[in-house]
């Protein structure tokens, strides 16, 4: 399994982003990414300066989300979509996607609900429930 540093995925995504405004090539990876990065303008600025990036700190405190963390979820997502792992989360997603009319939207709800698995599977010390995790994005997509 692949587990990049923290300092290896800033780099990562500041680098497609400068790739990507350079109208360089992009990997199908930093493709990904770069559309990610677009959806969020609100980002761009902490994307602009590697050495800066790699620096911040992100605390609750500030009451502002990492960019990293957030775009990297949605990299996530749309993986687990792509393979259809856990099972059903493609459905589930595209469900969500319908009822919000946006797949960005419908990530937001899967970050939420992917959060929570995360965490009550390491309070619990179980593994991640990915049957619970569709359960909660199909849920949400159905009220």
């Amino acid at each position: 399994m692949f587990a990049p540093s923290q300092e290896q995925v800033r780099r990562f995504f500041c680098e497609a982003w400068a790739k990507h405004l350079a109208g360089q090539p992009l990997t199908p990876l930093e493709a990904q990414a770069a559309d990610w990065m677009i959806e969020h303008p609100e980002y761009h600025q902490d994307l602009a300066d590697v050495d800066a990036a790699i620096a911040a700190v992100y605390t609750v405190e500030e009451g502002r989300t990492n960019p990293f963390l957030h775009l990297s979820m949605h990299l996530s997502i749309t993986e687990q979509v792509s393979i259809d792992q856990p099972r059903g989360v493609k459905a589930a997603i595209e469900h969500l996607a319908q009822r919000l009319n946006s797949l960005h939207e419908a990530h937001h709800v899967a970050m939420e609900a992917l959060g929570e698995m995360v965490w009550e599977a390491q309070r619990s010390g179980r593994p991640f429930d990915g049957q619970g995790y569709i359960d909660r994005l199909m849920m949400r997509a159905t009220r």
